[in-house]
């Protein structure tokens, strides 16, 4: 198989399913932001695109941390699920940087993690305010 041919073949879209490839982070300061996540999640960030930082995710999705400044960021929810074995690492990232992580979605447990579905999970700011949360096990949905 020739280059041309491999490299067409792996650019083909996939053929079942929908999948989310990346998002748009809004970030009063994208290098900051992007750093902070990848630092917390033990994760690179990648070279910029365009105007675009991304942190590539394990399962092909990418958040791509867009610089807005010219309005206040709104708060979005980021959930990354992470092996069992890297969520330790995650929590003491948190705790090495002085982010204060909560076992809820409203932060009234500081400090704290839960214990949903059989795993772990907490919740943290990053630096905009956006609601992130590290957990070892999916939601079980009805």
């Amino acid at each position: 198989m020739s280059n041309d041919q491999r490299h067409s073949h792996e650019c083909t879209p996939p053929t079942t399913g929908v999948q989310l490839n990346h998002t748009a982070v809004y970030a009063s300061d994208r290098h900051q932001s992007a750093e902070f996540l990848a630092t917390v999640l033990g994760l690179k960030v990648g070279a910029p695109f365009g105007p675009f930082l991304p942190v590539d995710l394990g399962n092909g999705v990418t958040l791509d941390y867009y610089e807005k400044r010219d309005e206040p960021i709104q708060s979005q929810h980021y959930a990354f699920l992470v092996p069992d074995e890297q969520f330790d690492g995650a929590i003491a990232r948190l705790e090495a940087v002085g982010v204060t992580y909560y076992a809820d979605p409203h932060h009234t447990e500081p400090g704290q993690i839960n214990r949903l579905f059989g795993g772990r999970g907490a919740y943290f700011d990053d630096p905009d305010g956006h609601n992130m949360e590290v957990m070892t096990r999916p939601y079980v949905r009805p």
